[in-house]
């Protein structure tokens, strides 16, 4: 909260500067403003960037698996001879539960195999969460 507090002050400072110096401007100089616009929103864009991902951030990290569940091949998928490889992004809580998975790439009828199987999986406890990259193969 104090991130967000602190960058909306910096990029109002900001905008009330550059309006001041645009309202100073003669009309006939479109280049300045053009330009001055543009750093307003780089600055903005900028300076709320980093405070928002850093709060959203887990460490990337390879934790050993304890149990894992092989997932069931679809009979759709089978039927229709569809194979490939899907990427999973699972964010695992201290405990070696999964807490949230994301599909990254793949074919839906494989993903949802994919995601089934691995919020059944366990890894090794830890300090903090982690997000683990997976990648599970289905060939028929």
């Amino acid at each position: 909260m104090i991130c967000s507090e602190r960058v909306v002050t910096l990029v109002t400072f900001a905008a009330k500067s550059i309006g001041s110096r645009l309202a100073a401007m003669k009309p006939r100089s479109v280049r300045p403003c053009i330009s001055a616009t543009l750093l307003a929103l780089f600055l903005g864009t900028s300076a709320l960037s980093p405070c928002f991902s850093l709060a959203q951030e887990q460490p990337v990290a390879r934790r050993k698996i304890v149990n894992r569940v092989v997932p069931l091949y679809p009979e759709l998928a089978s039927k229709m001879q569809i194979s490939g490889t899907v990427k999973v992004e699972a964010v695992v809580a201290p405990n070696g539960r999964v807490k949230f998975t994301q599909v990254i790439g793949g074919s839906p009828l494989l993903a949802r195999a994919a995601v089934d199987a691995i919020e059944k999986w366990k890894w090794v406890p830890a300090v903090q969460e982690t997000k683990e990259l997976i990648e599970l193969n289905f060939h028929p």
